[in-house]
């Protein structure tokens, strides 16, 4: 357990060392991925400094039996590779509301969750892709998942402006 903390450290340390580049002020677009069934965010991001932007995401689930929403606000920190390429961390979480078709079975749930990802912002347009891994830990989700973890891999398309 401490190699692992004093790893997580070290790792941090480095990141914070490295040359940052200046993120766009606001960014705009999809995330499309898969936690369980959310397959699709509209996406939301503020820039607050030269490394470090707000991201706020409306996610929603339409599948057969469940229909369910999430709201999720994550606070990033952004370091560049090299030119447009750009990877990033972050930490927050989020609420959201589910219910299930023809019964009265319904609830709310709160998360905490992690982002790690990679992103490339383009010179001639104002576009950024991004590929990024959200974990997520769940409290009061009941029959809404089986377990109380997603791991959410998702891509992004934003406009920059």
């Amino acid at each position: 357990m401490k190699k692992i903390i004093l790893s997580a450290f070290m790792l941090m340390g480095l990141a914070f060392s490295t040359q940052a580049q200046e993120i766009s002020k606001n960014a705009l677009g999809l995330r499309l991925g898969d936690n369980d069934g959310f397959g699709g965010e509209i996406s939301y991001q503020r820039g607050l400094s030269d490394n470090n932007r707000l991201e706020l995401d409306l996610g929603w689930r339409n599948s057969n039996n469940v229909d369910a929403f999430k709201l999720t606000g994550l606070y990033q920190w952004v370091w560049n590779i090299d030119g447009g390429f750009n990877w990033y961390a972050g930490v927050g979480g989020g609420v959201g509301s589910w219910s299930v078709d023809n019964t009265d079975n319904d609830g709310t749930f709160a998360f905490v969750a992690g982002d790690l990802g990679i992103e490339y912002g383009f010179d001639e347009v104002p576009i950024l892709l991004s590929l990024d891994i959200r974990p997520e830990l769940y409290f009061n989700s009941d029959d809404f998942r089986n377990d109380n973890f997603g791991p959410d891999i998702a891509l992004g398309i934003k406009f920059q402006f």
